[in-house]
């Protein structure tokens, strides 16, 4: 036999041996995520304390903790339940971030993601085939708790809806986007946190312009069970007729907001985003 002969072989092993091992990974993992909030309004119909206040209301509303459950094939990201202390009112504004009854179901095997979540207290099942990112591979290594990370960048083009104080109306505004990602081939896996997937390795770490979501702790193998099913709750869509549902309400609330910038001092107004 040659010496290119064994060589190959012996790669084979190898790829056939990693494959197995991945067969056999399944864990859970823990995310907590955190969000830069920049919120600009109209300083003569709102005061910078207020603004603040309302700030820092709602970047607390993005701390949030998630599990992701996985095995070789399948994952399932859900939030952590937790029972918040009531948001004191901030010169009568109160921001509500909804959206803990989510779940993002995604099956690598049979290239497929089912994300159930809601719109104005109506839920959706969205059901639409993976689309693999064009991740850019890094040499850069970092170390991640007991786990030794690699860089991905990944840099996209993004259209985000945002409120124009000029026109009174939402605009959409389209840039570049970049995020960088952190995964470990110490669990070959190709899954991660909410959208974030295509990796050689589990990953652990996302900086996505103003957002970070950062693992903060994952038990491999654990003696209790957990099937990963899909979720089945809410009206089936596909990705494209939920974006311009989304759209619509969006504008709905844009004019709600519109409607009660008259209200009078004191008065309690909530703004509820998601379900």
């Amino acid at each position: 036999m040659s010496i290119k002969t064994n060589i190959i072989t012996v790669f084979l092993n190898i790829a056939a041996f990693a494959s197995a091992c991945a067969q056999n990974f399944e864990g859970i993992a823990t995310y907590k995520t955190d969000r830069k909030v920049e919120l600009k309004m109209d300083s003569t119909q709102m005061n910078n304390g207020i603004q603040e206040q309302l700030q820092a209301q709602l970047r607390k509303q993005f701390q949030k903790e998630y599990t992701l459950h996985f095995n070789a094939n399948e994952s399932l990201y859900q939030e952590v339940e937790s029972l918040s202390a009531p948001t004191p009112s901030a010169g009568g504004f109160n921001i509500i971030l909804s959206g803990n009854d989510d779940v993002l179901y995604r099956n690598l095997k049979e290239n497929q993601y089912i994300n159930q979540t809601g719109i104005m207290s109506k839920i959706f099942l969205v059901t639409d085939s993976l689309q693999k990112d064009d991740w850019r591979l890094e040499k850069e290594t970092k170390n991640i708790g007991n786990y030794t990370c690699f860089k991905a960048i990944r840099t996209r083009e993004v259209t985000e809806q945002t409120f124009s104080s000029e026109n009174d109306s939402l605009v959409e505004i389209t840039k570049n986007e970049t995020t960088v990602a952190w995964y470990t081939l110490d669990i070959p896996v190709q899954h991660g946190p909410g959208d974030f997937w295509g990796l050689p390795g589990m990953i652990l770490e996302i900086n996505d312009g103003d957002q970070t979501i950062l693992c903060s702790k994952i038990v491999m193998n654990p003696e209790k069970k957990t099937k990963i099913e899909a979720p089945s709750k809410g009206k089936k869509v596909d990705q494209a007729t939920f974006d311009a549902i989304e759209k619509k309400k969006m504008q709905e609330m844009q004019e709600q907001l519109h409607n009660n910038s008259s209200r009078k001092d004191g008065d309690s107004f909530h703004i509820k985003i998601g379900g």
